[in-house]
């Protein structure tokens, strides 16, 4: 294992150089290494000054939304690939593929998280009485797509750290079923059923789809105790057994003798497994289908959101929500709900990504998208890089340098920040051992101050540029 100490202290010096540069064209910055690898780079992205209007920079940002969620849209269709390719035989190889197509996916959808907070097609998209894609604020995939924490015992067996663990209160787990085991309750799993029973009994924390259900069935529950329980975390995610997709059905002869499904203990029915199978073939597909449509809003040729968003008359209000939903992005959603909350409770049923332990992507990716909305950067999945108008432009080309240079520092600084919880976790801590961890706890909360500090200026970004936006830190009761 690296010498964590040493890690962190070279990280700091990063984040250090990137907040106080002084020349502004040319700035030291964190790039995406990609999941799993495992040494620090920087580049040198180059920040111009073309005369940047409030047209442009919203146009700019309306391509950016094409390409993360179409990125987010085809890494999802990997996912599926592999998650077919998985259930239909179930090897050692193929659960592999499946959990690392689980980790390519997240990438870029974390980046496009900055996208929320506006009423666009994340938070809003639904069909009208005509059967017309339309905006309703609230009745957007995004909590299909990607909510959290889950009630995982409304999908599928768990194991209780306590012998006393809940959330939520469904009937149906309540007395000990779940949908996957429950074939009298849910004969047939299908997509129709899994979004019928989201949120069942009006409890947000009964999740039935989306990235981090797909993620319990492919991981299980981490088990690691809490430190008020009898047994310290270790540094492992959760170890849902290959056995859970064994059928009678997926094994070659000469590999099934001995085997038997299992669904938490040993010589389960041979149907649970099925079922089990069929519950992550049919909500991997439900994920494609909602960014799909997102995607599809977005589309520039054809994407009726696309055209809004990119008239003139719409600019004004467009450029003070991309500011709104980076501002609440940083404050309420990422300092507040998913870093301080953890931290402070020490609590992993509270981290973002707990069945994985991939928290620590989520919060690089996040704070990532927030810069990439300000500078009007975006690398795509193939590594081609996107470029346009910025807000960065825009505060230079209004008479506002040195706002635009204190706001890119303080980006900058943040992502000096989460780079150091990230390294540390692919180093071998995870995020869910950080939180107990006094040393590392220091990393989190700079992280999350941080957070604050770019929340301050995005506020001041908004009053400079004459823009409208709601109260930017609404969405947590953190003291941050």
């Amino acid at each position: 294992m690296k010498n964590i100490k040493n890690i962190a202290l070279s990280l700091v010096c990063i984040g250090v150089l990137a907040a106080c540069g002084s020349d502004d064209k040319k700035v030291a910055a964190p790039v995406d290494t990609g999941q799993n690898q495992g040494n620090v780079q920087t580049d040198e992205t180059t920040v111009v000054h073309p005369t940047a209007t409030i047209e442009s920079v919203v146009s700019a940002n309306a391509d950016y939304a094409f390409a993360v969620y179409t990125d987010a849209l085809h890494s999802a269709q990997s996912l599926q690939e592999a998650v077919d390719k998985f259930v239909a035989s179930p090897s050692e190889n193929n659960f592999m593929a499946a959990k690392q197509a689980w980790l390519n996916a997240r990438e870029p959808y974390g980046q496009s998280e900055v996208f929320r907070f506006r009423e666009g097609p994340i938070d809003a998209l639904t069909k009208d009485e005509q059967g017309n894609w339309t905006l309703e604020d609230g009745q957007g995939p995004e909590g299909a797509i990607n909510a959290w924490p889950l009630a995982e015992a409304l999908i599928d067996y768990t194991q209780d750290m306590d012998g006393n663990q809940s959330r939520g209160n469904a009937q149906v787990y309540q007395a000990g079923g779940n949908i996957i085991l429950d074939s009298v309750s849910f004969p047939q799993i299908t997509a129709e059923l899994i979004r019928e029973k989201f949120e069942l009994d009006g409890e947000e924390a009964n999740v039935t789809s989306g990235y981090h259900a797909i993620e319990f069935l492919l991981w299980g529950q981490d088990l690691n105790a809490d430190l008020t329980y009898t047994a310290q975390r270790d540094y492992t995610a959760g170890h849902r057994p290959i056995t859970d997709y064994y059928t009678s059905a997926n094994l070659p002869s000469d590999e099934a003798n001995g085997r038997t499904c299992t669904s938490g203990e040993q010589g389960s029915f041979n149907e649970i497994c099925e079922r089990r199978g069929v519950y992550l073939k049919a909500v991997t597909q439900l994920l494609v289908e909602d960014l799909q449509a997102v995607v599809d809003a977005w589309r520039p040729d054809t994407g009726f959101h696309y055209q809004e968003y990119v008239k003139a008359e719409n600019a004004a209000a467009n450029l003070g929500a991309m500011l709104e939903s980076m501002g609440r992005l940083s404050f309420g959603e990422l300092a507040g709900e998913r870093m301080s909350i953890a931290v402070r409770t020490d609590s992993q049923e509270d981290e973002h990504s707990c069945f994985s332990d991939n928290t620590h992507r989520d919060i690089w990716l996040n704070a990532k998208g927030i810069r990439n909305t300000y500078l009007g950067l975006y690398t795509r999945v193939n590594g081609l890089e996107q470029s346009g108008a910025s807000i960065h432009n825009l505060l230079i080309t209004k008479g506002h340098e040195e706002l635009a240079v204190k706001l890119k520092a303080a980006l900058d600084s943040t992502m000096g920040k989460v780079l150091i919880i990230d390294e540390i976790a692919k180093s071998g801590m995870s995020f869910d051992v950080q939180i107990q961890n006094a040393e590392h706890k220091e990393h989190i909360y700079a992280a999350i101050s941080a957070l604050g500090e770019q929340t301050d200026l995005i506020q001041q970004a908004i009053d400079a540029l004459d823009v409208s936006a709601e109260d930017l830190k609404q969405d947590t009761e953190e003291n941050i």
